[in-house]
């Protein structure tokens, strides 16, 4: 090539190309997953070396976290179906749940004085069931009536602090109805059983709790995906203005839509509450959020990415602590499970905000 030819700009290599576009905050949240990774990476290496959980612990670490991620996954259902129609973000919901433990408390009390719910216990669970679905499905359509739909054309933060406020309002109500105290469910004798599979105890309750959330989850789905008004509730979900041109009745499929996501928070209350033997006017509060990040986590709208995100975030509530935490030495790591799910929330919120399914479903409709 002579001296006068003109010289030709190589192109650089792709990796140096993406170098260049980094700014500040593309390295803080690359050092944000580094260090995520490297706990997850050297709690791991940590806990398998030292060796100090059994066979039989992880097996109880792994049935409880599929207890209560089987919980999670029906309270996530009700903030993404009524997100799917809605396009609202129904922080109360956390609160229908605490509504149907409630109801279900003072049903299933009497029948444990009585023996009945010994004696009885498919009947006495489906009572207590049934008191606790309807209310917390009661309280869902009052709820939707009086607080949210007047705010149903309104953009903006409006519904959301009306959600917000609906949220402090049941909770300050059953406080001033029921006092403040924590009252303790019934445990009757079946539950403190265990069944032996493959040569480990695994409680009976936790056995029933799962298989009962499946069992209404599986409703749920064919509900929404096999029945008429299954496909309006999608059609509304799609656009719910082309869906009132075809003849549909928007406020019909929303009601509808909340009586599913009331009876589904009922019958999570009443789980959560024999799970942990507790209820009381702010219990609502920490399985409705980590519900919202398990419906996050899954693609909020999508409800195969409710159930997938519940039981992905039960299983990691439960297994973290020990695996992740316990390895590099922090102390009592059970009791910062909460830490585990909240950050869990933050990194897909700060990563993959669609979610696990979202992205996915966005691009089938777009």
């Amino acid at each position: 090539m002579s001296a006068s030819s003109p010289a030709v700009a190589l192109p650089s290599a792709p990796w140096l190309k993406a170098l260049k576009r980094l700014n500040a905050v593309d390295i803080v949240l690359w050092a944000l997953r580094i260090a995520v990774l490297l706990v997850i990476v050297a709690g791991t290496i940590g806990c398998v070396v030292k060796g100090r959980y059994t066979a039989a612990q992880w097996v109880d670490f792994v049935v409880f976290g599929l207890t209560i991620g089987s919980i999670y996954a029906q309270i996530a259902l009700g903030y993404t179906m009524v997100y799917g129609v809605l396009r609202l973000i129904n922080f109360a919901h956390g609160d229908f749940v605490m509504t149907g433990a409630f109801a279900g408390y003072f049903i299933a009390v009497p029948l444990d004085q009585s023996g009945f719910l010994q004696r009885q216990p498919v009947l006495a669970m489906a009572a207590i069931l049934v008191v606790a679905i309807a209310t917390s499905t009661s309280v869902a359509l009052l709820t939707e009536r009086i607080a949210y739909r007047p705010f149903r054309r309104v953009t903006g933060l409006a519904p959301l602090i009306c959600a917000i406020g609906v949220s402090f309002f049941l909770q300050q109500t059953f406080r001033g109805m029921f006092g403040s105290a924590v009252k303790s469910y019934p445990e009757p004798q079946w539950q403190r059983a265990a069944f032996n599979v493959f040569g480990f105890n695994v409680p009976r309750i936790d056995v029933i709790l799962i298989a009962l959330a499946l069992l209404f989850m599986l409703a749920l789905y064919l509900i929404v995906h096999r029945t008429r008004m299954g496909t309006a509730m999608r059609a509304v979900a799609e656009d719910a203005e082309a869906a009132a041109l075809m003849g549909i009745d928007v406020n019909k499929v929303i009601v509808f839509t909340f009586i599913l996501g009331g009876a589904m928070a009922g019958i999570a209350g009443v789980f959560y509450a024999f799970l942990y033997k507790q209820v009381y006017f702010f219990m609502g509060f920490t399985p409705g959020i980590k519900a919202f990040g398990a419906a996050v986590l899954g693609g909020i709208g999508s409800i195969p990415g409710a159930m997938l995100g519940g039981f992905f975030l039960g299983l990691v509530e439960s297994v973290g602590p020990a695996l992740f935490l316990d390895g590099i030495g922090i102390t009592a790591p059970y009791q910062l499970r909460d830490l585990i799910a909240f950050t869990l929330l933050i990194m897909v919120l700060i990563f993959r905000p669609h979610g696990l399914l979202g992205e996915r479903l966005s691009k089938k409709r777009a």
